[in-house]
């Protein structure tokens, strides 16, 4: 958000004094007279700052994954691209949406602003759609009455920070449409006692409200998601991940396709 409000402020320069130039500068110049150094780069950058504050507006915008909360899906330090259309074309920085497209889906991977301090871009996947119910026993995830379907692939092991080597399952999941990969540890969950995550422990339905999406991070016992800081709010959606286009540390994972 901070980079899109640069790029306003930026833009806005450049487009004033390129303004400035064209009606009152210009006149007062002579003909072999050379233009002012700042008329030339304001003039040069416009049209360039424009067209990328336009893409990135609009179109796709690139984000680097900064932590292990997506793990198997997304590695820290993977750059992905989001595209910014599909949940509807929005206002720069005020992220109202001005045209109206399509709504996230179970099991899409979605990047927004973070709740409780929206100037944080935060990437997890839709588990919960406005309305649906939802649980969690034994980890599994029950949607609406029924239980999704969950296959053990093998035991996975990754390295956190400090050289901690966790151990934990990869299984696949079916989430709607979509089967995806999910690490699974066997360390129980602590939440505050007011959060949905102890909610979900204690066995209760969490009923997601409307313009809401409930939120879970592949790496489910080491992802801080809805059962957290609660639902995602349909204003502070960003728009869904679907490309790698780089990692320094794995150049085989450049390419891939996120699902």
């Amino acid at each position: 958000m901070y980079f899109a409000l640069f790029m306003v402020i930026i833009l806005l320069i450049t487009g004033l004094v390129w303004l400035l130039d064209i009606a009152v500068l210009r006149k007062n110049r002579a003909a072999d007279q050379a233009e002012p150094w700042y008329v030339e780069y304001a003039k040069s950058f416009f049209p360039v700052i424009l067209l990328v504050f336009a893409l990135r507006s609009f179109l796709v915008e690139p984000f680097k994954i900064p932590s292990g909360s997506m793990m198997p899906t997304l590695l820290a330090g993977d750059y992905i691209l989001v595209n910014k259309f599909t949940y509807g074309l929005r206002v720069p920085i005020l992220n109202n949406t001005f045209f109206e497209m399509n709504q996230p889906k179970r099991g899409d991977v979605f990047v927004f602003h973070y709740p409780p301090d929206p100037t944080i871009d935060y990437i997890k996947r839709v588990v919960g759609l406005p309305g649906d119910k939802i649980q969690y026993q034994d980890k599994h995830l029950i949607i609406n009455g029924e239980k999704l379907n969950v296959k053990f692939e093998e035991n996975y092991e990754y390295e956190m920070q400090g050289a901690n080597i966790i151990s934990a399952r990869r299984s696949t999941e079916q989430l709607g449409e979509v089967v995806h990969d999910i690490l699974v540890h066997d360390i129980p969950n602590q939440y505050n006692s007011d959060s949905l995550g102890a909610k979900l422990l204690n066995g209760e339905v969490i009923t997601v409200p409307a313009g809401g999406y409930f939120a879970m991070g592949d790496n489910r016992d080491n992802s801080a998601d809805s059962r957290v800081w609660g639902f995602v709010p349909e204003h502070n959606l960003v728009g869904k991940a679907f490309f790698i286009w780089f990692n320094f540390d794995g150049f085989g994972r450049i390419g891939n396709s996120i699902k």
